[in-house]
């Protein structure tokens, strides 16, 4: 397959090509009935298929408790594959990718049932017409067979025939510190790091890898870019909807876990990390991992929890059954992190993620400081926003001259929405994209154990608190289902920063979500 090219003509040094993949692999993909496996992965390896970017002669096997025949593990497989009723390129795509995928049940602590796979995987293996076979095993798992798993794929699923073995671990990495450091060691104790990829699905997403760009890659934005010119940083997830009968699992981790101490603060990371010296693997994470040690434990009094009351029709979140009726589990969590370091110091971070809000956004929110006074007064401060999803943009407000005889200065945007300027590009999904980055061995996108360390020494103190390790549990403040979130959110973004424009400037998302 050829390379594709950039819009200049030149092949961009980041890109790799099909000979970056190994021929003769093979996908174990373990937990292949659960919701993980059938919504994200096997639809990602379906998209990977479909563009010819999967190693020739690719074969996935699916692996899990529950009985099933291949036919309905392939009915499964593609059950959440969309387009495909409408789309007879699809349809006839799907029919295709099913010959590749074939199934085995069994336990995932018994070392019959791995001996069982490995027969499966040797017979698919006799058939390749090279001597040297790949395995890669993905764990769309819970964490409480992480451990097992990884043990038994090794000592009995493990190819010695001169290819590579590897190993993909879905997140959470542990509830706290100390558990995360259990987890790593116990896998260490089978798989070496080269050979381990903890993913983290937002490293996989298009506006997240952009950042990189953005940042070092343009003059303009690297001069700006520091406590001299920035005030506040803001960092929002934002769902429209609860937990609504799957608030038991939610209940376990909260939303901390859940979205902070990892995808929001993979964010921060590359955001404020200095440029690597190239594109590896190791001078890109050996960065992340250096701003993460600049930041000291999130404190109680820069913390501020939230859980949704019933509003609008909707229930609250302790009308979930599922949910213990006195739960205190936030389901919406502000945080603020200072980075000490030169380029940092003093600026706040707000770190911030919600459920049952008033839309669906995870963007980042760059506000610059106040000009100088004196020929301008009172007007808004620059912005810098990145949305990384829904509907894929990156906003600069400035203030301009309103057109006419009179001299005011209002406020605008310098407008890149993606679907507007890209009109014809696919942008993949975060899952094809990040196996993609596995099948290549490339580990630039996947959390490094000494990074997971150190994010969890960020937020393992607040999280023993909530928790209630370390004294009573903390109430969270009620807000309705639907809106913004709590009511005290505009007085703590306010008190660490953030100026809301006075005038009734509106950013253009709701166009934006029309396209």
């Amino acid at each position: 397959m050829p390379r594709e090219r950039s819009m200049s003509g030149t092949i961009p040094s980041m890109e790799t090509n099909h000979d970056d993949l190994k021929d003769n692999t093979i996908i174990v993909v373990f937990g292949a009935s659960g919701d993980l496996a059938k919504k994200k992965t096997l639809p990602a390896l379906f998209g990977l298929y479909r563009q010819s970017r999967l190693p020739r002669d690719c074969k996935i096997v699916g692996y899990a408790r529950t009985k099933m025949d291949r036919e309905e593990f392939q009915k499964r497989a593609t059950a959440y594959i969309n387009n495909a009723d409408n789309n007879p390129d699809i349809a006839n795509s799907i029919e295709a990718f099913k010959k590749s995928l074939t199934y085995v049940h069994g336990g995932y602590e018994d070392s019959e049932s791995f001996e069982s796979l490995n027969k499966h995987l040797e017979e698919i293996e006799s058939h390749y017409q090279s001597k040297e076979c790949n395995r890669i095993f993905y764990l769309a798992l819970p964490p409480s067979v992480f451990i097992p798993v990884a043990k038994n794929a090794k000592l009995y699923c493990h190819v010695t025939k001169g290819g590579v073995n590897r190993i993909i671990i879905e997140k959470p990495f542990g509830k706290d510190l100390q558990s995360a450091r259990e987890l790593l060691g116990a896998v260490k104790q089978y798989w070496t790091e080269d050979e381990t990829f903890r993913i983290d699905h937002y490293l996989g997403k298009e506006m997240v890898k952009n950042l990189l760009v953005l940042r070092f890659a343009n003059i303009a934005m690297g001069a700006a870019w520091d406590k001299n010119s920035i005030s506040n940083v803001q960092i929002t997830f934002k769902e429209p909807f609860g937990t609504e009968g799957r608030g038991g699992y939610f209940d376990e981790f909260g939303i901390i876990r859940d979205v902070l101490q990892n995808h929001l603060l993979q964010v921060l990371s590359i955001l404020t990390m200095e440029r690597p010296v190239s594109f590896s693997a190791e001078d890109i994470r050996d960065e992340k991992v250096k701003v993460l040690r600049s930041i000291p434990p999130v404190e109680r009094g820069e913390t501020l929890l939230g859980q949704y009351v019933s509003a609008n029709g909707k229930p609250g979140y302790l009308d979930d059954e599922t949910v213990p009726p006195d739960s205190v589990c936030p389901t919406f969590a502000a945080t603020t992190l200072w980075i000490n370091n030169p380029r940092w110091e003093g600026v706040p971070f707000i770190l911030k993620a919600g459920k049952a809000l008033n839309e669906a956004k995870v963007e980042v929110r760059i506000q610059f400081k106040d000009v100088t006074q004196g020929i301008f007064k009172d007007i808004a401060r620059n912005e810098l926003v990145i949305r990384i999803q829904p509907s894929e943009a990156v906003y600069l407000k400035l203030n301009t001259k309103t057109p006419g005889l009179y001299t005011r200065a209002i406020p605008t945007e310098m407008d890149l929405t993606y679907k507007r300027r890209f009109t014809e590009a696919i942008i993949p999904e975060a899952y094809e994209a990040l196996i993609l980055d596995a099948l290549k061995g490339d580990h630039s996108n996947f959390v490094r154990h000494d990074e997971l360390d150190v994010a969890w020494k960020i937020f393992t103190p607040i999280l023993h608190w909530i928790d209630g390790l370390e004294g009573p549990r903390p109430h969270p403040l009620p807000y309705p289902y639907g809106s913004r979130g709590p009511k005290e959110m505009d007085a703590y973004i306010k008190r660490h920063g953030y100026k809301r424009a006075e005038d009734s400037y509106i950013w253009p998302m709701t166009s934006v979500a029309a396209l």
